[in-house]
């Protein structure tokens, strides 16, 4: 366990970010793993059927993961008051509503998958590989939310090495599984979505045995998951929150997924491929996000408003050294990048995937912020701003989906973000200044 209300505010926050970087690295490379051996082993038809549908598992999954972390957010104030009692209920609670929710959303993605896919215009050359790849993928949401929910447990009492070590294990499972389901047992793309779901189900059993066992305090009786329905009630308040701020994020994607499967095959792997290095090029903004939620709850449950502000000056500061790197990395290697995600030799797609990355990253000052802001004042217990930024980024989305990509096509995609972000930012900006 590591109490983030002491020390040096940006080394302690450099020390808890670092093992979150590398395992959302892990992550990221699971993606990535997919994507690669897809594109490079069935082609790249297989390629842009998983790439196709990809913001739906984004979306329900984003929607998962922002509700058990914020779920944990109580866990890390009450952590950061020194209420042990607190810290057992909250988690118990975490796990409990996290199960039943994900349950319920899986019925639900499954049930819906023929109208998701229709209202994403998944090309029907596509549809078949799509569908079969994206329904393995919403089944293992369970897993994959039980893992997110005893990482950010674990992550809301400083521990974050843990998370990190089960998902190297597991990533590099998900390679070894992907090779054998696709070349050994011919399985196409849905072998890639069973090596994804076996993989995620080895670190959420991992987690859960070694968060049980280390810790004394999340040795669980049967009581501690009788919530109360004041406990419910607190729970979702955080969690929906969160969930909300994330999944709007991710509804806002789908909305310009939908016209980019318009555009055909090339432009739709070009975009999967961008996506994929963007994931890896912003991987800091969103972990320092992560950080700043838990630094905020510890401190804010301890009462150190000050020590806020500093956190999230040198948060910025942190973000800023990042953008510049990954703005100088866009305009140079961005084409072997691409290459090395999707294995293609395509340039039309080499292009447009570079040009992507090339327009994005000038702008990247602004989404690190937001990413600082929101999470920040998520942990200091505002609800209400971060959502209200990303309905901005949803309503942005949205409308550029539906009257600018018709007129500019794929530049339309490409300039949607930089003026989303500009928008979202400003209630943030706002808000923060008063804390």
């Amino acid at each position: 366990m590591r109490d983030l209300t002491k020390g040096s505010p940006g080394k302690i926050m450099l020390q808890f970010a670092l093992p979150v970087a590398a395992g959302n690295l892990f992550q990221l490379f699971y993606s990535l793993a997919d994507t690669r051996v897809v594109g490079s082993t069935l082609g790249e038809s297989a390629l842009a059927a998983v790439g196709a549908t990809t913001s739906i598992s984004t979306l329900f999954i984003g929607f998962l993961s922002g509700l058990t972390g914020g779920f944990a957010l109580l866990t890390a104030r009450s952590y950061g008051a020194g209420v042990e009692e607190r810290v057992r209920r909250y988690s118990a609670g975490c796990l409990l509503l996290g199960t039943l929710t994900s349950v319920l959303l899986t019925l639900l993605c499954v049930g819906g998958l023929p109208f998701f896919l229709r209202a994403l215009h998944v090309p029907e050359s596509l549809m078949p590989a799509a569908k079969g790849y994206i329904r393995i993928i919403l089944l293992g949401m369970v897993m994959t939310m039980l893992y997110n929910a005893c990482a950010s447990i674990l992550r809301a009492v400083g521990d974050t090495a843990a998370p990190l070590v089960f998902l190297i294990l597991s990533s590099i499972l998900n390679v070894f599984l992907d090779l054998f389901f696709i070349l050994v047992l011919h399985q196409g793309v849905e072998g890639a979505a069973i090596a994804t779901v076996l993989s995620q189900s080895l670190s959420a059993v991992l987690s859960l045995v070694y968060m049980i066992k280390r810790y004394p305090v999340f040795r669980f009786h049967i009581r501690d998951f009788w919530i109360t329905g004041g406990e419910v009630r607190q729970l979702y308040t955080y969690g929906i929150s969160m969930a909300l701020m994330m999944s709007l994020v991710f509804f806002g994607t789908l909305s310009l997924q939908s016209a980019i499967n318009l555009l055909g095959t090339d432009i739709i792997v070009a975009h999967t491929a961008a996506r994929k290095i963007t994931e890896f090029f912003m991987l800091p903004f969103s972990v320092m996000g992560v950080t700043m939620a838990n630094f905020c709850g510890q401190n804010m449950g301890a009462g150190k408003i000050s020590r806020i502000h500093k956190g999230i000056s040198q948060a910025l500061i942190i973000t800023s050294v990042w953008s510049v790197a990954m703005i100088l990395l866009s305009y140079t290697v961005a084409p072997y990048l691409v290459y090395l995600v999707t294995g293609s030799l395509n340039r039309r797609i080499a292009g447009t995937a570079a040009l992507y990355l090339r327009i994005n990253t000038l702008f990247y000052f602004v989404p690190a912020a937001i990413s600082i802001f929101r999470n920040a004042l998520q942990g200091c217990g505002d609800h209400k701003t971060p959502v209200v930024s990303s309905f901005i980024e949803l309503a942005g989305k949205v409308a550029i989906a539906a009257f600018l990509a018709p007129v500019l096509k794929y530049m339309g995609i490409i300039i949607a973000e930089p003026i989303v972000w500009i928008l979202m930012v400003i209630p943030l900006t706002m808000k923060i200044r008063k804390l």
